[in-house]
């Protein structure tokens, strides 16, 4: 007998439906998996011969042979074990037929015939929202599913509860729409901006950076506070939304990262690759292509510590996504595009001992070693950085301060203020901050007076910026603008704009 059950797969991001067809047939006992299955698919035939006896079951002794249609689509884990399960049971006349069609299954089966979590449960029923099905998950996974209106969740716990189920002999209500966003909280708890002492101008600097989603890079000596500074800059982010909490869960359900009871994420992303990183790591990849540190760090930070550290090729892997907010991973068999929009934060030492510019210490690096340490760093990467501060060392009367600063529920108010102005005038844009404007926005938005013009075209011709750096420039003026509520850029909107981008790598050696 011929049975067909319905599954699905991810592809990047994204999910396909598959099509399981299972026909038992007389002679000799074999299983047969066509369709491209890789090694987890294979093995499944003995995880379902021994879930299916061990759920009171019987096991036909037949020829079995197992079709994962379309067959030119690489097969992948273990959530086909449940649906082929069920197809065997339903070609051998061990469950009713009828009411298999209508729902799509997703599982993997230990040996004593629990259903164990899988992964990419969220987009697969993102997929599924219009299509009229009902999708049958691992419990574990159901309510990760239930945060997607319009379509029908059941969970089972074991092979037995799925049949009992399709069999009509019990009749769970489905999970309904469960999507909400709880009131966000800081990334910790204990990580505030008052907490950092001084560095009143790198403070200012992040908050630009964060009102307009710009990229920013602070050099200085260890102990200046980069690290405290850069960890903090999630709590003054605007909240997410729903489509953006959505968003970013949907690449952690596909890591298999996302949170089982709330699925929701309601704090931005702050991801901290080690130096010892590779490229495929941070921009993903590999032979079925998966999220890199740039995916998981969409909608939120990803701060990148000691950046001359980093492989000289894993920095130049950053430029694409830097640009175009999005990865393509192409491979031969296709390729897979996956969302990339972060708020690239750097932290980097100005020479390899790190007390270059510290007014008390004495650096020993020679020019050469100085000059082969910010080396690995390109001129094109530092280019596409929006902001470049440098960070002092702090002086013994700003650590001595009892006064708490500015707390960082102050400088979001701010920021979010400025990120609404942002949201009006980029309405019919398809774009929410100034740092996403493209050429010919700027040259709608950014439009200067002739002081302002005549200070830009000093900086320009003095200091050698690039068009890259003239349109970054006009960027981070807007966002200055937006702080303060001003319609118009002006000359002090500009200069300030122009100090964030005159540090020059080289003028140390």
């Amino acid at each position: 007998m011929l049975s067909k059950i319905l599954s699905a797969t991810t592809i990047g991001i994204e999910a396909r439906q598959i099509e399981i067809e299972v026909d038992i047939s007389s002679g000799l006992p074999y299983v047969a998996i066509v369709g491209l299955p890789d090694t987890a698919v294979r093995e499944s035939r003995d995880r379902v011969k021994s879930a299916i006896k061990n759920s009171e079951f019987s096991y036909p002794s037949q020829n079995i042979t197992i079709n994962l249609a379309p067959c030119n689509l690489k097969k992948e884990g273990a959530c086909f074990d449940l649906p082929i399960a069920i197809g065997i049971l339903a070609a051998s006349g061990q469950i009713d037929y009828k009411n298999i069609k209508d729902f799509i299954f997703l599982g993997e089966l230990a040996l004593n015939g629990k259903i164990r979590p899988i992964k990419g449960a969220l987009p697969i029923a993102i997929s599924l929202k219009d299509s009229h099905k009902k999708l049958l998950l691992p419990s574990e996974n159901a309510y990760e599913a239930s945060v997607v209106k319009g379509i029908e969740i059941y969970s089972a716990k074991t092979l037995k509860e799925a049949c009992l189920l399709l069999n009509g002999e019990i009749s769970p209500l489905p999970l309904t729409y469960s999507a909400e966003i709880s009131p966000a909280k800081n990334h910790e708890c204990e990580r505030d901006f008052s907490d950092i002492k001084g560095q009143f101008y790198a403070k200012r600097a992040i908050e630009i950076a964060a009102a307009g989603n710009h990229n920013i890079i602070m050099i200085g000596p260890p102990g200046s506070g980069k690290t405290m500074l850069a960890k903090r800059v999630p709590t003054i982010m605007p909240d997410m939304t729903l489509e953006e909490s959505i968003e970013t869960a949907k690449i952690y359900s596909i890591c298999g990262f996302g949170p089982v009871k709330n699925p929701i994420i309601s704090t931005r992303p702050f991801r901290t690759p080690h130096h010892t990183a590779s490229d495929v790591s941070l921009v993903g990849g590999g032979p079925m292509p998966k999220p890199g540190e740039v995916s998981l760090a969409h909608n939120g930070v990803l701060f990148m510590d000691e950046l001359p550290e980093f492989h000289r090729n894993v920095l130049e892997a950053l430029r694409q996504p830097l640009e175009g907010k999005h990865v393509t991973v192409s491979r031969a068999n296709g390729s897979v595009k996956f969302p990339a929009n972060f708020m690239l934060v750097c932290a980097m030492n100005p020479c390899p001992c790190g007390f270059l510019t510290d007014p008390k210490k004495e650096c020993h690096c020679t020019p050469p070693r100085i000059q082969k340490y910010l080396s690995k760093i390109s001129g094109p990467l530092l280019d596409r950085i929006d902001i470049h501060i440098e960070v002092p060392p702090v002086r013994y009367k700003e650590l001595s301060d009892e006064n708490a600063g500015e707390k960082s529920e102050k400088i979001k108010e701010r920021v979010e203020g400025a990120r609404e102005i942002q949201l009006k005038r980029f309405n019919n844009d398809s774009i929410l901050s100034n740092s996403h404007m493209r050429h010919k926005l700027i040259r709608k938005y950014c439009k200067l007076d002739e002081v302002s013009q005549n200070l830009l075209k000093q900086a320009i011709t003095e200091l050698g910026f690039s068009a890259r750096c003239y349109d970054k420039i006009l960027k981070v003026s807007r966002t200055i603008a937006d702080l303060e509520g001003k319609v118009d850029i002006g000359p002090d909107h500009v200069s300030e704009a122009i100090q964030y981008r005159s540090l020059d790598k080289n003028h140390w050696i």
